[in-house]
């Protein structure tokens, strides 16, 4: 009995081994993705100021046509979705609480008698939404980990096309945003239409005052810019994405390295202890059967 469950023991350790293996593997690798992602961030982040920069200097310099670009409707018949997730699993919560956000916002607005259309980036999310029973219009797959400017290109021309043509009045993002190595949140944005952060003119050196002149005029430029912004918005969303998708996945390997070598050690002891006691058995068994021989004589 004790030699069987010794045995038993011996596959198990060695499969423990074997897993730790692998999710030390994929920790590393993960690991060497996170700087790599961050410096894509860092290096994309000049261009989305400058694209802010310059829609925030046409909405100060004529208010009255801005505000058809950048004022939300009253009243929103149909809304455009787009969730971002991974296309691997094996990351913490990371999936998960982008995927909860997004299935909360959908049924938000369907009781608030909008209809939704889904859009979806990564094979998680199209996958979820579909086990939900929530038809997602258009997914797209296997850029998750490392986007391009031309796959944001991609997504964002997709979405755009029916707010452009007037078959929805808002689009809205939800995906997951980076602030740091240890700090990710889930956050949900408005891209369509363009949301500009508010800015407060005043009489300090660095406050905005819409002294630009704009050629063409600021209505018909914002129409050009809109699809131009809403491909760096995407194109950040995906970076900071990959981003917090490497970091959580990071941290789950590292959480699945350590908890294999705790059971590693603990299957250790307790295949140790089993040896010591068919051992002890044995030496028994062996005396015991010299003192009946004796005994005998």
């Amino acid at each position: 009995m004790a030699g069987g469950q010794e045995r038993i023991l011996r596959r198990r350790i060695k499969s423990v081994q074997a897993t730790r293996k692998i999710t030390k593997a994929m920790e590393l690798i993960a690991a060497s993705q996170i700087s790599r992602s961050q410096a894509r961030i860092v290096a994309n982040r000049p261009y989305r100021n400058g694209m802010q920069r310059i829609i925030i200097e046409a909405a100060l310099g004529d208010p009255a046509a801005a505000k058809k670009m950048l004022i939300a409707p009253e009243k929103v018949d149909t809304a455009i979705v787009l969730v971002i997730t991974g296309d691997r699993g094996l990351s913490g919560a990371y999936n998960s609480s982008v995927l909860r956000a997004g299935e909360r916002l959908v049924r938000q607005l369907r009781s608030e008698g909008a209809s939704v259309r889904l859009f979806a980036v990564g094979k998680k999310a199209a996958a979820f939404f579909r086990f939900r029973g929530m038809e997602v219009e258009q997914s797209f797959v296997g850029f998750a980990d490392r986007p391009s400017f031309s796959d944001a290109r991609l997504v964002a021309g997709t979405i755009a096309a029916p707010f452009i043509d007037g078959q929805a009045q808002q689009v809205l993002l939800v995906s997951t945003r980076f602030h740091s190595a240890g700090s990710q949140s889930v956050e949900v944005e408005q891209l369509l239409p363009l949301s500009v952060p508010e800015v407060v003119v005043d009489d300090s050196p660095k406050a905005l005052k819409g002294y630009t002149e704009f050629e063409p005029e600021v209505e018909a430029l914002l129409t050009y810019l809109a699809p131009r912004a809403l491909e760096s918005e995407i194109f950040s969303a995906l970076l900071e994405g990959a981003a917090s998708f490497h970091t959580s996945q990071q941290r789950a390997m590292a959480a699945a390295t350590d908890n294999a070598d705790e059971l590693g050690q603990t299957l250790t002891r307790i295949m140790n202890r089993a040896r010591q006691d068919s051992i002890t058995t044995e030496i028994m068994e062996i005396v015991s059967g010299a003192e009946a021989l004796r005994s005998g004589k």
